[in-house]
């Protein structure tokens, strides 16, 4: 095999490859196994047709197309690695020329990743809000919690906000009945903005067996993003009885004894959030000035690739709801070109962060161990709601398990991006971070420790993301 590289520009390159015929004689083969089984000739079994007769009736023509589709991904993937081109995206491939007992040639346009010169980490900022806890936070815990505990209690008067109500509901478009659109006996806390817009300013003031019409604009199914009028009967009201504030409640709600221990944990608590919350606005403003402070020419397949396959999410979502893009739109009353913009530019910051944060961990050689990708797949496991072992299988099955193990490399370079960075609050203090973010970047549960992460160490160096992009080139190339 032959091949030689051509640079388009900083971000795509040309990959041509010369094939001698000797070197696709068992694709050849093999070629001539598949059709064997495809073909129905009187007088032979399937897969037992001479190659002469597959010859005669299918052609030798076919028969070499298939063989060099089947043996195009191994060219491909031995020449960028002859090159150490590091391929990302899905390679454009040209068949040039196909002489059948003498040579194959072929070409392959392709992203690759750019060469990017990174900003001293030390010259990175971030400036996050100051942690502050109130009476007034404290409250609000408390608050909640004492929801949490409430009892509900029928009433017969009309319906306030904070009430619940069992409601009957029928939309109507023009006077026919909207598809899916009738429900009886569905609970709903007024105020709580969970349903229709105008529900809430409809119900107030109905009582038991009342009823009520309101228009609201649908947002599923085959009417979204048209004016509906909806029917709203009240079958019944409830109000909310909280318990006391006392010692008493706070026996029953926590495992303390008195009120002001269970304050004093509350403060504790929403102390805790907000040290979350400042760490997670830290590492978004950190990577924020990363990227602003770091050249990136941006690969447009990749990025073209990555819109494609967000808009074809969202519309296979839309789908399973009921509903569909064009409607989407409608109800947001979005133009088709002002989302494909937005799909842009949010692929465009995705690609970026990307590669920024892979060349990061390719200059530091950051690995990632067995454990945090043990760690990543069940957290990811639950997520999806599937068994561990089960989700793993189908990753390694898939081939996607290089990109998870990818994904938890850029968390650890973004990691060492706050080590370095200067991180102060509004008020000029500078913040700590080790203690409240694991070394992939995401908050600690409770009881970890930094020793903790630091007693694991790495034990395993990651694939490279460039290789786990050049294997995914490979497959897309078949």
């Amino acid at each position: 095999m032959k091949s030689a590289v051509e640079t388009l520009s900083p971000t795509r390159v040309k990959v041509s490859v010369e094939v001698p015929f000797s070197e696709l004689e068992s694709s050849v083969k093999k070629a001539y196994r598949t059709i064997a089984q495809q073909v129905s000739i009187p007088g032979f079994r399937p897969g037992k047709v001479p190659t002469r007769l597959i010859d005669q009736r299918v052609g030798r023509g076919a028969v070499l197309q298939e063989a060099v589709q089947e043996a195009l991904p191994e060219q491909y993937m031995a020449a960028i690695k002859e090159h150490d081109v590091k391929a990302i995206g899905r390679p454009e491939v040209e068949v040039t020329e196909l002489n059948d007992g003498d040579k194959v040639t072929f070409t392959a346009e392709v992203d690759v990743r750019p060469e990017i010169t990174l900003p001293d980490l030390s010259t990175i900022t971030a400036t996050v809000d100051e942690i502050t806890v109130t009476d007034e936070d404290v409250d609000a815990q408390i608050a909640q919690l004492r929801d949490r505990f409430a009892t509900l209690k029928g009433v017969e008067r009309p319906a306030q906000t904070g009430d619940f109500v069992s409601i009957d509901l029928a939309a109507t478009v023009d006077g026919n009945q909207v598809e899916g659109g009738t429900a009886s006996g569905m609970s709903y806390e007024i105020g709580s903005g969970q349903l229709l817009d105008g529900i809430d300013d409809a119900i107030v003031g109905l009582s038991k067996d009342e009823t009520t019409t309101f228009t609201s604009k649908l947002v599923g199914g085959p009417n979204a993003g048209e004016d509906a009028q909806i029917e709203v009967t009240v079958r019944s009201v409830r109000e909310k009885e909280l318990p006391e504030l006392d010692d008493e409640f706070a026996q029953l709600a926590s495992e303390f004894d008195t009120l002001d221990e269970l304050r004093a944990d509350s403060r504790g608590r929403v102390e805790r959030q907000k040290k979350l919350d400042q760490a997670y606005q830290a590492r978004d403003k950190a990577l924020e000035a990363l990227l602003a402070a770091t050249d990136v020419p941006i690969p447009e397949g990749v990025v073209t690739e990555e819109v494609d396959y967000r808009k074809q999410n969202m519309s296979e979502q839309l789908e399973q709801m009921g509903s569909s893009l064009d409607q989407y739109l409608a109800a947001e009353e979005k133009s088709a070109e002002d989302f494909d913009a937005e799909l842009k530019g949010n692929a465009e910051e995705a690609v970026k962060t990307q590669l920024v944060l892979d060349a990061l961990a390719d200059a530091e050689e950051v690995g990632v161990n067995d454990q945090e990708l043990t760690e990543e797949v069940v957290r990811r496991a639950q997520q999806a709601g599937a068994p561990p072992q089960q989700f793993a299988d189908q990753l390694v099955r898939s081939g996607q398990l290089a990109g998870v193990v990818a994904d938890v490399r850029r968390g650890k370079a973004l990691s060492m991006v706050l080590e370095h960075a200067k991180v102060t609050d509004s008020a000029g203090n500078e913040v700590d971070l080790t203690a409240v973010l694991n070394p992939a970047g995401e908050p600690r549960a409770e009881g970890d420790t930094a020793e903790g992460d630091a007693a694991e160490g790495d034990t395993a160096q990651a694939e490279a993301p460039a290789e786990g992009a050049e294997q995914e080139a490979a497959a897309r190339a078949e």
